[in-house]
């Protein structure tokens, strides 16, 4: 809060003192250290209440006209005026009950913190179980105290069935504020007990009114319970803070805005289990036209968030639902993409080496055609008849017969030129032979002449495919 006027609202709220001028030059006095301010005034109040004469005049202004109770059962019995109606006093309820150096702030002006059902930060410095977190301290302490409060909640729950069974309202083991909080996100109100060990009406309340079993019944039904010891450091707080003067004490209490408590109900001295459920079941229809729509609204809140998150997972489901559709069809889209060019880079490829095929034997017949028109060239014309020419005539597989005359000079392999030139063998694929006597003219006999091998004057030769 640094607006100085805010500083001053929030000091007179929690120490209850009415006197603007008072709290102005009690906050100048500590450099507007709001939470400094309220810590010594509240250890002055502590050390001022075990001197009965020094506390005259602070309890004069802490418990003011700027107070104001909420007293006290409300039976209306003995003709005293039953309180006004739980509606009134939410509205007209500006108090501060402020003792020691615990501060409960009750007011439940803005009930509608209820219905919001907005997660409240409430500052456990006012009741007096943090600081304000200075430096990297606050966490730490937080967690120190609230461990201590739940520590001393345990330890008064052990020692109440200890004494007076296990049949009694289900206290719950936590420090008071974590207690507000449970009854806030259960949109109850808290049921609280302040335990006085020595004095004479606490046995006899406890086993016949607290631990009755209509009462705890109820109670453990309809509110969210706390109990703690005065003896406690958390307890003593408390019966501080309600300004508990008789025991046996109750109260019914609820969250309010403004990190405030709303005191609803406090109940002092015995009473029986009757007196009790009148008194609680009161409170509760009283309390029933706030708590029942806030809970239905919240529940139905609730409902809504569950239904979009269920419509926004089915959403989710669907989109992913549909990409997956989206991811096969491309990726079938691609897959034939990628066949159909492979058979186009196939057929391509295909083509290509008939192109290359064709154009090598086109290649290969019009060499062929050359070498054998080289070689037709290379015998020269055909000599005439004489004493030097030799007449030679050679049957092909086929049974053609070619002839030819040549000069007896002629070396074996005009032989096989006159062979390629004239016919469609294949060059170099058979072998010349004479049959009697058998002679293979083959690669090692292609420098000989015809007279030297023994085919002059005349010869007749055949063709012998190489296998």
């Amino acid at each position: 809060m640094s607006d100085v006027a805010d500083k001053l609202s929030y000091f007179q709220a929690i120490t209850g003192v009415e006197d603007v001028d008072l709290c102005t030059e009690i906050l100048t006095a500590h450099g507007w250290d709001l939470e400094l301010a309220i810590s010594s005034f509240t250890s002055t109040s502590n050390s001022e209440n075990n001197n009965p004469a020094a506390s005259s005049s602070v309890t004069a202004v802490a418990n003011g006209d700027a107070i104001e109770r909420f007293e006290r059962s409300g039976t209306g019995n003995n003709g005293e005026a039953v309180p006004p109606g739980l509606a009134w006093k939410i509205i007209t309820l500006p108090i501060s009950i402020i003792s020691g150096s615990l501060g409960l702030v009750s007011s439940a002006i803005g009930l509608g913190f209820w219905v919001a059902g907005g997660v409240l930060s409430y500052s456990l410095s006012v009741i007096g179980l943090s600081s304000s977190g200075r430096g990297g301290e606050s966490s730490s302490a937080h967690l120190v105290l609230a461990t201590a409060a739940a520590a001393e909640a345990v330890s008064f729950v052990s020692i109440f069935e200890r004494e007076f069974g296990d049949r009694h309202p289900n206290f719950v083991t936590e420090s008071f504020m974590d207690a507000l909080q449970r009854s806030r996100r259960e949109f109850k109100l808290m049921f609280v007990y302040l335990h006085s060990p020595e004095h004479p009406d606490t046995p006899s309340f406890c086993v016949e009114t607290l631990c009755s079993e209509v009462l705890t019944g109820f109670v453990n039904e309809n509110f969210v319970a706390w109990g703690g010891s005065i003896r406690a450091t958390e307890g003593f707080k408390m019966s501080n803070s309600l300004k508990a003067s008789r025991f046996p004490f109750c109260a019914v209490v609820m969250a309010a805005t403004n990190q405030r408590i709303a005191l609803l109900q406090q109940v002092e001295g015995p009473k029986s289990p009757e007196e009790m459920l009148t008194l609680l079941q009161r409170v509760l229809e009283e309390s029933s036209t706030v708590l029942v729509p806030a809970r239905l609204e919240a529940e139905e809140r609730i409902n809504n968030i569950r239904l979009r998150e269920e419509q926004d997972a089915a959403y989710q489901a669907a989109l992913e639902a549909d990409r997956a559709r989206e991811r096969q069809r491309k990726e079938e889209e691609e897959k034939l993409a990628r066949e159909a060019a492979e058979a186009e880079r196939k057929q391509k490829e295909e083509e290509e080496a008939c192109v290359k095929a064709a154009r090598e034997a086109t290649e290969r017949e019009a060499a062929l055609v050359k070498l054998r028109e080289e070689k037709g060239l290379s015998l020269g014309p055909e000599p005439e008849k004489g004493p030097d020419v030799t007449q030679v005539l050679v049957r092909l597989p086929n049974g053609e017969r070619k002839g030819r005359r040549f000069y007896f000079t002629a070396t074996i392999q005009s032989l096989y030129d006159f062979v390629d030139s004239s016919s469609c063998l294949e060059i170099g694929n058979y072998t010349l032979v004479t049959n009697f006597p058998r002679v293979l003219y083959g690669p090692d006999k292609l420098s000989l002449t015809l007279k030297k091998a023994g085919l002059h004057p005349q010869v007749s030769l055949f063709v012998e495919l190489n296998s």
